[in-house]
C-alpha cells in the first residue's frame, strides 16, 4: 500500500467517546467518531458500497476545504449557534503543529464551526459529540502530516516542510483506492471490499528548494478493535505528479516486498520444552 499507512485505534476520550491511537503499519492514519457505545464501533458517517468503477465517494469531510479565505487558506464557517442548536460549543480554536509559513500553522475550526458544517450538509449529528468529532478530525490531520514528513526525509535533508495548500476531495476516487476496489471485488477474501471514506490532496512546499510536492491521502475505515474502538487508517502517498515521485514510490514499493519477502523466508524460531 506504500509508505503512509498506520492503522490507528482509539484509547477512550474524556467524552467517553473512542479516540483512535496507534496500531498495526497498513498504509493507513487515524482518526475519531462519536459512536453508538452499545454496538460495534463505526464512523458516523453512512458509507455507501460503490461498485468498483463507481466515481462517487460514499462519505465526505464535513469541512467544505475548497471553500477557504484567501487570507488564511481556512474555510469561511460561521462563529455563531445554528438554528434549533441547543447545546453550547466552544467557538476557539485549535493549532495544529502544521506549518503554514515560516512563521505560522495551520488553525483547525472550532466545534462551533465544525457543527455548523455539519448542519449545512445535512447531517444529523448529536450536538455532545461535536468536541470528540473534532478531536478526532484533527487527530487524523495530525497523524497525516506525520506519515508526509516520513515521505518528504527521504528526499529533503531540510526540517522546515511547510503545508502550502490543500483540498477535500471527497467526491474523487483516487487512481489507487479504484485499483484496490477492483481487487476487492475480484479477490474479497484478500482484499478491503470498503472504499475510502474521504480524500484530501496536501501540497507540501520545501523552502530551501521552493519545490511543491502534491500528497494523496486516502482514509479507511477498519475493522474495530476488540473492545469495539474504532480504527482508522491513511494511505498517505506523493502524487504521480513527476518522476522523482514516481520513482520514491517504486523504491518504497520495493523496500517493503523486499522486507515482507525475507520476513516470510525466516525460518520458525526452535521450540524449547522442559522436562520435568
Amino acid at each position: 500500500m506504500g509508505q503512509t499507512a498506520s492503522s490507528t485505534a482509539a484509547p477512550t476520550a474524556p467524552s467517553g467517546c473512542p479516540v483512535p491511537h496507534h496500531g498495526a503499519s497498513s498504509s493507513s492514519t487515524p482518526e475519531k467518531c462519536p459512536v453508538d457505545h452499545k454496538a460495534p464501533a463505526a464512523c458516523p458517517v453512512e458509507h455507501k458500497k460503490p461498485s468498483a468503477t463507481d466515481t462517487s465517494s460514499p462519505a465526505k469531510c464535513p469541512i467544505d476545504h475548497g471553500q477557504t479565505n484567501p487570507l488564511n487558506q481556512m474555510p469561511e464557517l460561521a462563529q455563531s449557534r445554528a438554528p434549533n442548536q441547543s447545546v453550547d460549543l466552544p467557538t476557539e480554536r485549535t493549532e495544529s503543529s502544521i506549518p503554514r509559513d515560516g512563521s505560522a500553522k495551520w488553525d483547525y475550526p472550532s466545534p462551533q464551526q465544525f457543527y455548523n458544517a455539519l448542519v449545512r450538509k445535512g447531517w444529523e449529528t448529536p450536538e455532545e459529540h461535536v468536541e470528540t468529532m473534532v478531536e478526532i478530525h484533527n487527530f487524523l490531520n495530525e497523524e497525516a502530516w506525520q506519515e508526509v514528513l516520513k515521505w518528504e526525509k527521504r528526499q529533503y535533508n531540510f526540517d522546515d516542510i511547510q503545508l502550502s495548500r490543500f483540498k477535500g476531495r471527497p467526491g474523487e476516487m483516487s487512481p489507487k483506492a479504484r485499483f484496490f476496489m477492483l481487487a476487492g471485488w475480484l479477490f474479497p477474501s484478500k482484499f478491503n471490499t470498503e472504499p475510502p471514506f474521504d480524500r484530501h490532496d496536501w501540497v507540501v512546499r520545501r523552502p530551501q528548494t521552493g519545490e511543491e510536492v502534491r500528497y494523496v491521502i486516502d482514509y479507511y475505515s477498519a475493522p474495530p478493535e476488540p473492545d469495539g474502538s474504532p480504527v482508522f487508517s491513511l494511505d498517505v502517498r506523493p502524487a504521480l505528479d513527476s518522476f522523482s515521485s514516481l520513482k520514491e514510490r517504486i523504491v518504497v514499493a520495493t523496500e517493503e516486498a523486499w522486507s515482507s519477502l525475507k520476513e516470510d523466508s525466516k525460518p520458525p524460531e526452535p521450540s524449547v520444552s522442559r522436562q520435568h
